[in-house]
């Protein structure tokens, strides 16, 4: 969906008639089976995102001089249109900006609150190394870290962490072959065909970034993710064999050496796992936007979310309090 003032473009909607909600990560299937058990229909329905990415960015991309009252109001009139065309049951803007967010609870839609883990470097003073980044944490917790890294390195492998466009051919074919492994082990679906990693390898090289671990040469487990600016989003990852805390080390530690190393400010590493809190990702807030046709339904829903959003703001607190991170302005302790 696009809005132009004469030839020149000034506002988007990226839009997926769908009818599944697989690969959204802000989760609705139970609404679904709700509205199947009061026979209402709900597929096929409109998603705006970014297919299988749970990274929050404009879903209502604006050109810089539009008048972003008007051109955002004339989008979400054409998106109801595009709604009733296809007769929808539901609009559902997906990893929105906060302040997105706000404009389409304006226009009725329904405000989510969700919850990921992310990293950030330390404002001001970024960390200087890992080991700096480990004397903010507590005691025992930068212990447990050391211990893990120790563990991952007593495996005998050698570990690499290389842009796509340093890859080699066999890098790529390992990539793919972890990605299915994975998915396969989790009985997921493998929505990245073999194809989709020839085009990553000839045009998204340069965003890539992928954590490696080798034995004897060859690529036994790694990551996929993705770099832009001073920003890093981790996205998948993949072992052929079991390896005592080698996911650690691939998918959080090496990582969160790379966004040191470069001075980024945050590491995404993707949806779910309060396992990322003991390794310094904590709570960070996400935001969706919904309109739902039938008003029962509606109502229902709206019900639901508000609860969910007092619940996700006190699993929050709860983590903030159980971070591994020495208060603020307290004495650094010994190891």
């Amino acid at each position: 969906m696009i809005a132009r003032d004469g030839g020149r473009l000034v506002g988007a909607v990226p839009l997926y008639l769908k009818t599944n909600s697989y690969g959204e990560f802000i989760f609705d299937w139970g609404w679904a089976n709700a509205a199947h058990r009061s026979g209402i229909r709900y597929y096929p329905k409109l998603v705006a995102a970014i297919p299988f990415t749970p990274v929050t960015g404009y879903r209502l991309p604006l050109h810089p001089d539009a008048d972003t009252a008007a051109v955002t109001a004339e989008l979400l009139r054409a998106v109801r249109r595009l709604a009733d065309d296809e007769r929808v049951s539901s609009v559902h803007f997906l990893f929105c900006t906060d302040a997105e967010k706000g404009a389409l609870a304006a226009a009725g839609y329904l405000p989510r609150l969700s919850m990921q883990f992310h990293w950030h470097n330390r404002a001001g003073r970024p960390f200087d190394s890992f080991d700096d980044y480990l004397t903010t944490f507590r005691s025992r917790n930068r212990k447990q870290v050391r211990k893990e890294r120790q563990t991952a390195a007593a495996h005998g492998l050698t570990f690499r962490t290389a842009t796509g466009a340093e890859l080699e051919a066999g890098d790529w074919k390992a990539l793919r072959a972890f990605y299915v492994s994975n998915v396969e082990r989790h009985g997921g679906m493998t929505y990245l065909s073999e194809r989709f990693f020839e085009i990553a390898r000839a045009t998204l090289s340069h965003r890539l970034v992928a954590t490696l671990a080798y034995r004897e040469g060859e690529p036994v487990a790694g990551t996929i993710n993705f770099e832009k600016g001073p920003h890093l989003y981790g996205r998948y990852w993949g072992c052929l064999a079991d390896y005592q805390m080698l996911h650690f080390e691939l998918c959080y530690y090496r990582l969160i050496e790379r966004a040191i190393q470069r001075r980024c400010t945050l590491f995404e590493a993707g949806a779910q796992g309060e396992h990322k809190l003991k390794r310094g990702l904590g709570p960070a807030f996400t935001h969706s936007a919904h309109w739902i046709r039938d008003p029962e339904l509606s109502g229902a829903i709206a019900s639901f979310i508000e609860r969910e959003a007092v619940g996700v703001a006190e699993e929050a607190r709860f983590y903030d309090q159980h971070s591994p991170f020495r208060a603020e302005g307290s004495p650094g302790d010994e190891d």
